[in-house]
């Protein structure tokens, strides 16, 4: 069995969250999520409490019903999936605040990926695509960051982290020589290295909420695209 075969969401996929495995595979899910969730229903007009409070619900109710089961593996971008659900989640939500209490009626239907037809905002999914980028880059962050104090590497680490996303400056690769003690093209080199190490982490965190190369490639491209966006908002 490959890599690519033994995801988190390939996993939930697979054993339709029968067993401890599938569980605490779409657990590790939904924690990745909840700050996209969060932006998205902030985006849509709630207030900051209440896009938590909506959240907290959202999830409860999402591992609940076991609304994954209708998922289809060929088309298993868990990112997707999850913003069609919250949408549903949200409409029904509007039909009563009953709905909005625990015990009361699900607010989560059956998903069809293959075929949404909820009206789309570009703004909130905006917001929720660039919230998760920002996810994956922090969890890709920790990963390299562990990496470098196991090697012994933290001091190096915390003075090159920046150079990571924005190139630096001569006078910053010479300044950072100077406090690292090493030559210049060497920062320059070992900058290099952690940009690819840091480029294979991200690949990592996606490829966990993915079920297969394709839908892969596609998350990537989206990260690339709302990286990019935030640096062109930026300047």
């Amino acid at each position: 069995m490959t890599r690519i075969d033994t995801t988190q969401w390939s996993l939930v996929l697979g054993a339709r969250g029968e067993g401890v495995d599938a569980r605490v595979a779409l657990d590790a899910l939904c924690r990745i999520y909840r700050r996209p969730v969060v932006s998205y229903i902030r985006a849509k007009g709630h207030a900051a409490e209440i896009a938590e409070d909506l959240t907290q619900e959202f999830f409860a109710r999402f591992l609940e019903a076991n609304a994954f089961s209708a998922a289809d593996p060929n088309r298993g971008r868990f990112r997707a999936y999850l913003l069609t659900a919250v949408k549903h989640f949200l409409i029904n939500a509007g039909k009563g605040k009953s709905a909005l209490k625990r015990g009361g009626a699900s607010c989560i239907e059956s998903i069809d990926l293959a075929g949404c037809d909820i009206p789309s905002d570009d703004t909130p999914e905006r917001d929720y695509d660039q919230t998760w980028a920002a996810v994956v880059l922090d969890l890709a962050f920790r990963r390299l960051r562990a990496e470098a104090e196991l090697a012994g590497k933290h001091e190096q680490f915390a003075r090159l982290r920046n150079f990571l996303i924005e190139t630096p400056s001569t006078a910053e690769y010479e300044q950072a020589a100077v406090v690292l003690g090493m030559r210049r093209n060497t920062i320059a080199v070992t900058v290099h290295r952690m940009r690819e190490r840091l480029r294979d982490l991200a690949r990592d965190v996606i490829a966990e909420t993915t079920a297969g190369p394709a839908d892969l490639e596609n998350e990537l491209r989206v990260l690339r695209q709302r990286i990019e966006s935030a640096a062109g908002a930026v300047e």
